[in-house]
């Protein structure tokens, strides 16, 4: 049965689902404009059933539906409802404040920092790899209904470099560091007997700064996590690195390229092996833009996300020094460029463009904040506002093996719904005007 009907369908099916009690537990979306997440246009006078967790269902022609007694009715004429945003990249339990450490990995901050991405309109996230066995709790936590925020999955550990990436301080507990193929593939196992969704590993050099992978180790890691049928991500920089993992079968780059074009050999092989290519865009801009101090973060939806130490390190004169005196900083802006080139050319050739942002990873990176800047870089990047709204709902969710109960507005789904007070297909900016949000069902905020 079609998600969305006519007028005339609409109520015969109204007539025939709605019966006695029907109402317990709904609440109706009356009159918005909808954009279910596909990439398709919205359409206008959608009314959407909530019942529980789900969306119940979704009907056109609000003359012609009737809505069930005691169901709860929000009449929403002029908003715009999209599905929440999916951060397929981020990081929990690594900052507080403005310090990244083992001691900040605690149930108390991980539970802050998932009602931050909620509040954010950020209903589902990833955090991808340095994690401690807290997390399944955590997990479990959600799934049994202890615990708010957005629903978070893991990669577990993940597989570093000895004495290279990633250069975060963090516990031995958080994170391999193999230095042989066959510790590589027991470290797989391990973390495949917890059950994550994804397995991540690094290939990256840090600009040169710090040791390279060996190529035995991370191939080795790939071949075991697919026979235990466990997809890897892998943090990329260079092209070459990205080649050599497109080579070893890696199934995600979890970054832009971003020392070169993507050339037309490695776009095709992406797209032939249906590989998922996230931009984190937001990720090079963290480290030079605030230093620049850009209208936005002046704004409410901006500072809300910001921490008192945070906020008062942005406004010191000494950071404002250090980021134009890095000469770090001019790389960091070309590669943005070239991360926003690459991802429209990866969009373009046909690849699975989806979304993420690293936040989390750093102070830099704001946990619900670094999703709206991404969606608004990606626009930059030449996406149009429906593309970057698709490749943040359906096409991560697609990426996570979720798309069958979220991603998307359609009956059935998880009702993980935001309510806007303004279209982002006209102007993905409308997308920070939240309204009120929806996470399975239960409205989060107001």
């Amino acid at each position: 049965m079609p998600a969305f009907r006519a007028p005339f369908l609409a109520a015969f099916f109204a007539l025939i689902i709605i019966g006695p009690g029907a109402g317990q537990n709904v609440t109706v979306l009356s009159d918005v404009r909808l954009i279910d997440g596909t990439g398709k246009p919205p359409v206008d006078h959608a009314t959407i059933f909530i019942q529980n967790t789900t969306i119940r269902d979704i009907f056109l022609g609000i003359s012609a539906v009737r809505t069930p007694k005691n169901a709860r009715v929000l009449h929403l004429s002029g908003k715009t409802v999209m599905p929440g945003i999916i951060n397929g990249h981020g990081h929990v339990g690594l900052v507080q404040g403005t310090t990244v450490s083992p001691d900040n990995y605690t149930e108390v901050n991980i539970a802050r920092q998932l009602l931050q991405y909620q509040r954010y309109g950020v209903t589902t996230m990833i955090s991808l790899g340095m994690n401690q066995d807290l997390l399944y709790r955590i997990i479990d936590e959600q799934r049994s209904g202890e615990m708010n925020g957005a629903t978070v999955l893991t990669a577990d550990r993940g597989i570093g470099v000895p004495e290279g990436m990633p250069p975060v301080k963090v516990g031995p507990e958080q994170i391999y560091r193999p230095q042989t193929p066959d510790e590589a593939r027991e470290a797989v196992r391990e973390m495949a007997e917890r059950g994550p969704t994804l397995i991540k590993i690094w290939v990256d050099t840090n600009l040169g700064q710090l040791p390279t992978a060996n190529p035995a180790i991370y191939r080795a890691a790939i071949e075991e996590a697919h026979r235990l049928h466990v997809r890897v991500a892998a943090h990329v920089f260079y092209l070459a690195d990205a080649k050599n993992l497109l080579t070893d079968g890696v199934d995600i780059l979890a970054h832009s390229v971003r020392d070169q074009p993507l050339d037309a050999g490695t776009l095709a092989q992406m797209k032939k092996q249906g590989v998922y290519y996230i931009p984190t865009l937001q990720l090079e801009e963290s480290f030079f833009i605030y230093a620049t101090h850009p209208s936005w973060m002046d704004s409410l939806f901006f500072r809300q996300g910001v921490n008192r130490e945070l906020s008062k390190l942005f406004n010191s004169p000494e950071y404002k020094a250090k980021v134009e005196a890095d000469k770090n900083t001019p790389i960091h802006q070309q590669a943005l460029r070239a991360a926003m080139l690459n991802a429209k050319q990866a969009l373009d050739a046909g690849v699975n463009v989806a979304f993420g942002t690293d936040s989390g990873a750093n102070p830099f990176r704001i946990q619900g904040f670094a999703e709206h800047r991404e969606l608004q870089l990606l626009v930059e990047a030449g996406f149009t506002p429906l593309e970057a709204i698709h490749s943040a709902t359906e096409m991560t969710a697609r990426m996570l093996a979720i798309a069958n109960r979220t991603g998307t507005l359609a009956k059935s789904k998880d009702a993980d719904i935001l309510v806007l007070d303004g279209d982002p297909s006209s102007d993905i900016r409308n997308a920070q005007k939240l309204d009120m949000a929806f996470h399975l069902g239960r409205l989060t905020n107001r």
